[in-house]
């Protein structure tokens, strides 16, 4: 991920609702939300959410798949990966045990993607690469 990348997810996770958008995503998992359950579970307008869904789209941070009539977001666990791992690029000058809380906690996430196949066939954007 490069600085253009991550200033553009920054700018889109900045925003309240939207925030609580991408958390809702996370924890619903590679299956996802329909757009209706996400404004129901946001309390906002289905127009609110369409604009906020736009937006956090746009940044890379989720992607949606149409199953049947329905539209179906899912975070983007790789781009959110991207931008942790942008974030602790040269974390501490090597200071491992400083670091080290932050690197686990980015570790389990990633183990959890490479055991289950689900995490990552076709629910999300495509990968974002480190630079």
């Amino acid at each position: 991920m490069d600085q253009r990348q991550a200033l553009a997810a920054f700018s889109a996770l900045s925003q309240e609702t939207r925030l609580h958008i991408i958390r809702m995503l996370v924890v619903s998992g590679p299956d996802g939300m329909a757009a209706g359950a996400i404004a129901e579970k946001a309390e906002v307008s289905p127009s609110n959410v369409s604009f906020h869904l736009k937006e956090l789209e746009r940044a890379g941070l989720i992607a949606q798949q149409r199953e049947s009539r329905s539209i179906i977001y899912t975070a983007n666990y790789e781009a959110l990966g991207g931008l942790i791992r942008f974030l602790m690029e040269d974390c501490c000058s090597g200071n491992l045990e400083i670091c080290a809380p932050a690197a686990a906690v980015a570790a389990c996430c990633a183990t959890a993607m490479k055991e289950d196949p689900e995490w990552t066939t076709g629910t999300t954007a495509k990968p974002v690469t480190a630079d």
